[in-house]
């Protein structure tokens, strides 16, 4: 790319240059002939009706000047010209009374213009105005002076985006070999990101925020993949014990059990497969729920362990997935139904511009330094019940996600009882 540049503006320099040398000394030239043209007509208004008395003074800043009659000779000029022949005997012709030509001496080429005057205090003359040529008029000369300044200025370009891009672009060439060290096997390492705290600063640490980011989703899925197989391989062991039991005795408490392990092993599977729905983001058709109504429903439904008291505040309404707002409820609700003592309590009412969804029992509760522990999957605070009795670690965790993917958040309330606090915007 620098290359390219760096060419494109070479091709445009020399074009321009090119265009220069050819266009300079014409616009030069016509410029000095102006002046003495200027020159020349100023000479034949003073000599209209008297002779110079001496040499002729300089006239528009011309000071080669001659009054040559038609014998070719000189009878007035300046100063400079004293006692010299005539600068040329070109005289005007056709009509035209101006004459325009270049004449070189020995010294140097002149720019000669004269006009004629047929009546004038010396009779029918010719004035005559000469400029020294300037050195820049020299075709060579000029396309030389622009060719060479362009071809310096285009290796100092070259020089300059060569060493200056390689100097701002050394550290990204540094984060380029340094990511191509890291694999997925070892995300640990790290960008050296440069003292310059400049762009290329802050991308290093773009570059190490987003390692960091990906090594921790990383580590969340190798935990999430070895938690999700030893939770299945404890339901199907089970159940290919009990199968096998079956198969011998084929008593029907093994076969309630086996039963119960296959249900619990949908379950998992379900709730895996719903998990993995939440992570994907995937989208969802969202329709105005009234949330009070949507408890009252599915509290209505479940036939849990202990009684449910209900306060539900009336059009408290949210949008969202109907079935995925029942699901976190009944997470919620089963969550409470199993660590509870004697009752559950579940509240609904809006606060401002949110809606709340409460739900706690009477339980031992939960240590506050837990409290967001237990939001990650397949954790268990109850060291007491067995994988086969407990929950499966992914209700509280589905439920965050779900509350989360509806623009809210869950958490636990404070107090000595375990609460759960939904927090979603109201509608």
């Amino acid at each position: 790319m620098t290359i390219a540049t760096v060419v494109v503006f070479g091709i445009l320099l020399l074009s321009g240059a090119s265009v220069i040398s050819l266009l300079y000394p014409s616009r030069v030239r016509d410029r000095i002939v102006d002046q003495a043209d200027e020159a020349s007509r100023r000479i034949t208004t003073l000599i209209d009706d008297r002779k110079f008395p001496g040499p002729i003074p300089p006239q528009a800043g011309v000071g080669l000047l001659q009054v040559v009659n038609l014998d070719g000779e000189v009878v007035a000029a300046s100063a400079g010209l004293q006692g010299r022949p005539p600068l040329t005997l070109e005289r005007p012709a056709g009509g035209d009374s101006r004459v325009s030509s270049r004449v070189c001496l020995p010294e140097g080429c002149l720019v000669v213009v004269g006009t004629s005057n047929r009546s004038t205090a010396y009779g029918s003359v010719v004035a005559y105005a000469a400029i020294r040529e300037p050195f820049q008029l020299e075709a060579s000369y000029v396309a030389a002076i622009l060719f060479g300044a362009s071809g310096v200025l285009l290796a100092l370009m070259g020089w300059g985006a060569w060493y200056g891009v390689g100097h701002v672009l050394a550290p990204v060439e540094r984060i380029r070999r340094g990511l191509e060290r890291i694999s997925a096997e070892d995300l640990s390492r790290r960008i050296e990101v440069p003292g310059t705290q400049d762009e290329v600063a802050e991308l290093a640490t773009t570059v190490n925020d987003t390692l960091s980011r990906l090594e921790d989703a990383v580590a969340r899925h190798r935990r999430f993949v070895s938690d999700a197989s030893h939770e299945l391989r404890t339901p199907i062991t089970a159940l290919m014990v009990r199968l096998e039991a079956g198969l011998e005795e084929r008593t029907g408490e093994d076969w309630r059990a086996a039963l119960n392990d296959v249900r619990r092993l949908s379950d998992i599977v379900q709730d895996l497969l719903l998990m993995a729905r939440l992570d994907a983001g995937a989208d969802i058709r969202q329709e105005r729920v009234d949330l009070g109504r949507l408890v009252e429903e599915e509290a209505g439904r479940r036939l849990g362990r202990l009684p449910v008291t209900l306060s539900l505040e009336p059009c408290v309404f949210v949008r969202g997935n109907r079935l995925r707002l029942a699901r976190l409820f009944t997470n919620l609700l089963s969550n409470a139904d199993r660590y509870g003592d004697t009752r559950v309590r579940v509240s609904v009412c809006r606060r401002g511009e949110e809606a709340l969804l409460e739900v706690s029992d009477d339980g031992p509760g939960i240590p506050e330094p837990l409290r967001e522990t237990v939001f990650e999957r397949f954790t268990r605070l109850d060291t007491t019940r067995s994988r086969d009795t407990g929950g499966s670690g992914l209700g509280l965790p589905i439920a965050r996600d779900i509350a989360r993917a509806h623009g809210g958040d869950l958490r636990i309330g404070e107090g000595p009882e375990t609460r759960l606090v939904l927090c979603l915007p109201a509608d």
